[in-house]
């Protein structure tokens, strides 16, 4: 049987067509960061800084010194560590900005960076992640009301920043580990968790009134 070209053309035509419709019917694997995203994400900041400063008002210099025991964290030494990390996440979260979307990365699932341990059962040591550095714990050399001023100014840089973005956080990745938004969840998270340790400091028989 002859094929003419005009016929070859015409079957080429479709099966390009075909192909095409095929490519546009599939659903796409990038994974998108959605309205509903930066609505989790600003809800549980904003909430969490609320709460920290509502924990924090008002509290006297001996409230804000005072220690469990010999081997505890003040609260003014809790918000000094809260900023000191913030401020490393938040330079993680610059460079990974700054290196693009890494789309080719397989994404984990946001359910990793959920706190496994929400009522705190088990005691962090804050040296456990910095080695063979001790810069996780805090001097508490600084005034507490000033640790509040430089944890809120962090924390609302970041609300806004998230606010306004266009980028596709899920497409960036921090240290080639989490995308920005499941780094994000780590902000409140610790924050949350540090809350805890603040209003165990509180409940202590000893804690000045």
């Amino acid at each position: 049987m002859r094929i003419t070209l005009t016929t070859l053309a015409l079957v080429l035509g479709l099966l390009a067509f075909a192909k095409g419709q095929a490519s546009t019917d599939a659903p796409s694997t990038t994974p998108v960061w959605t309205e509903a995203d930066r609505k989790y994400l600003l809800d549980n900041l904003i909430r969490s800084k609320e709460e920290i400063v509502a924990e924090t008002k008002d509290l006297s210099e001996e409230q804000w010194n005072f220690k469990e025991s010999p081997d505890r964290w003040s609260i003014n030494q809790i918000i000094e560590h809260i900023c000191f990390w913030e401020l490393i996440q938040m330079n993680d979260v610059s460079v990974a900005l700054r290196m693009g979307p890494l789309p080719q990365i397989p994404q984990r699932p946001d359910s990793v960076f959920i706190d496994p341990d929400p009522k705190r059962l088990k005691r962090n040591n804050a040296t456990d992640y910095t080695k063979p550095f001790t810069y996780g714990v805090p001097l508490g050399n600084n005034e507490g009301k000033n640790n509040i001023i430089w944890y809120t100014k962090m924390r609302d840089e970041s609300i806004e920043y998230l606010k306004t973005t266009k980028e596709n956080l899920r497409l960036y990745r921090v240290n080639f580990g989490p995308n920005i938004h499941q780094h994000y969840m780590m902000f409140f998270r610790h924050s949350f968790r540090h809350l805890g340790q603040i209003r165990d400091v509180k409940k202590h028989p000893g804690y000045p009134k």
